[in-house]
């Protein structure tokens, strides 16, 4: 089995990269509702890194893990 290490940069990118196209066009990828997430999911998440981004925000919201955003957008907006 290979050892997998979590990139913690995808956390960050998730507080700061705005989604680029569609309905929520600008609005920051970790806040995108639920219900969108879902329905991109069901409709196949893009490729690339936008794709991946969205994937990962997908599992965090439903799998009720969004506060572990919180502090990492927290220390992001101080970095300023």
């Amino acid at each position: 089995m290979e050892n997998i290490t979590p990139d913690s940069n995808i956390l960050v990118e998730l507080v700061q990269t705005k989604m680029p196209y569609g309905k929520y066009k600008g609005t920051l990828i970790c806040d995108l509702p639920v219900y969108y997430l879902e329905w991109l999911q069901t409709k196949g998440f893009p490729p690339g890194k936008i794709g991946m981004l969205l994937g990962t925000a997908y599992e965090i919201k439903v799998n009720g893990l969004t506060k572990l955003l919180e502090p990492i957008r927290l220390a992001v907006k101080k970095r300023g």
